[in-house]
């Protein structure tokens, strides 16, 4: 009965990890570029009282063993990297990747973030940046005296200076491809980074090496659904109960045995 109080204890406490990460997933249902997570749980380790195989007393095998698991733990938090749903903006300076990829963006230390938010803007120097003035890399600049901009579906940036109608390429956007995108580290603001589990980021030109295309004046947004998480919030919840009712259920087991010992 001790170890029932223990395992319940255990999946109380996991239940609230799952529970905790699909709040954070319903809070950013309209964050663009967002990718859901989901909580992932093992087994712990097992009490042997009789090994599968072991003697049964009487010179034969054990069919079966007999195990006793002592609870869960939650051991990741898987991030989906499916796509969300693209929402038309018509702002020339919003973009999504069709498909695989990251755009980069150049940190203040110098190091480089990874983002699927394309909601950019300019600076007051013409740079595209992102919502929090990180500038897109590599770095592209909008003349001033732009009257429209183009990107192409391979992130060519083209615009028309003045009362010029040829337009100027301005830049080239790349974007940043992964191994495994699900290894990467979120570091909050939409941002990505890179570790050893993600692998080094291969960077190319949209559409090639099996990356995404662009589609400009289009936002992603998240890829969470709100029905689905409902329902998996309603599963924890209710185990999280089942869980609490163990617990109740061992106390009350404990305090009869106690009676019993003072009968």
């Amino acid at each position: 009965m001790i170890r029932a109080l223990s395992n319940a204890a255990s999946g109380m406490r996991a239940q609230e990890t799952n529970i905790d990460v699909l709040s954070n997933n319903l809070a950013n249902v309209n964050t663009s570029g967002y990718k859901r997570a989901r909580a992932e749980f093992a087994d712990l380790l097992y009490s042997q009282q009789q090994m599968a195989g072991g003697n049964s007393g009487t010179g034969t095998p054990l069919p079966v063993g007999e195990e006793i698991g002592n609870g869960v733990r939650t051991v990741a938090t898987y991030k989906s990297f499916t796509n969300g749903e693209m929402k038309e903006t018509s702002n020339p300076l919003d973009m999504t990747i069709e498909g695989k990829g990251f755009f980069q963006v150049l940190l203040p230390d110098g190091n480089t973030a990874y983002t699927r938010a394309g909601n950019f803007k300019t600076n007051s120097e013409g740079e595209l940046v992102n919502s929090d003035g990180y500038p897109l890399s590599p770095s592209i600049s909008i003349p001033a005296d732009a009257t429209s901009i183009s990107i192409s579906e391979s992130g060519t940036v083209s615009v028309t200076l003045g009362n010029d109608t040829t337009q100027v390429d301005v830049g080239q956007i790349q974007i940043a491809t992964f191994a495994n995108p699900a290894g990467m580290i979120s570091m909050g603001r939409n941002l990505f980074g890179a570790t050893s589990a993600s692998g080094q980021a291969l960077t190319t030109t949209p559409g090639e090496e099996g990356s995404g295309r662009l589609l400009q004046g289009f936002l992603e947004m998240s890829n969470v659904r709100v029905v689905s998480e409902m329902i998996d919030l309603i599963s924890a919840q209710r185990a999280y109960e089942i869980n609490s009712k163990v617990i109740k259920a061992s106390d009350e087991m404990l305090g009869q045995a106690t009676r019993l010992g003072r009968a």
